[in-house]
């Protein structure tokens, strides 16, 4: 499988990072207005204790639509695994439905004083595989580019 791998340092502390990352909202606040997302469904596992978290066991059925142009594209996401340590995070998602075959990204964060470092880790194979994969990469660059810009305003202190 291709792998794809982006850093991003913010100013704030593991808890804040942790907690904006761990929900829908979150989600919804790192994707572009131009892709109009839309989460049409969210499964929750019967005993998860709070209803805003996405904890392991959760799957997202969402879909998007850039730019208005063609038919939306629908994926199921779901989150796997789903850790917190005292300096250290990590959630993991995986495309069970979409475009990508194979979709596995890790959200590592890591704690660095009143800072934390954000590491996003994809395992993918694209439709059609090897220049696929290629072509895919290039698409992702600017996604996360995005994602981590976004965050950065959101979460950065002053």
């Amino acid at each position: 499988m291709a792998t794809f791998e982006r850093e991003l340092r913010v100013r704030a502390p593991l808890a804040d990072v942790w907690a904006f990352h761990s929900t829908i909202d979150g989600l919804r606040s790192l994707t572009p207005d131009w892709l109009d997302l839309r989460v049409e469904e969210i499964e929750r596992p019967d005993d998860e204790p709070e209803a805003h978290v996405l904890t392991a066991g959760t799957r997202i059925h969402a879909s998007v639509q850039p730019f208005g142009v063609g038919p939306r594209q629908t994926w199921v996401s779901h989150i796997t695994t789903r850790e917190e340590g005292e300096d250290t995070a990590y959630f993991v998602d995986v495309m069970e439905e979409g475009p990508f075959p194979e979709w596995e990204h890790t959200h590592l964060f890591y704690a660095d004083g009143d800072e934390t470092l954000i590491r996003d880790h994809v395992e993918y194979r694209a439709p059609i595989g090897g220049i696929g994969d290629e072509f895919a990469r290039l698409g992702l660059a600017p996604m996360f580019w995005y994602r981590h810009r976004r965050t950065r305003d959101i979460l950065d202190g002053p």
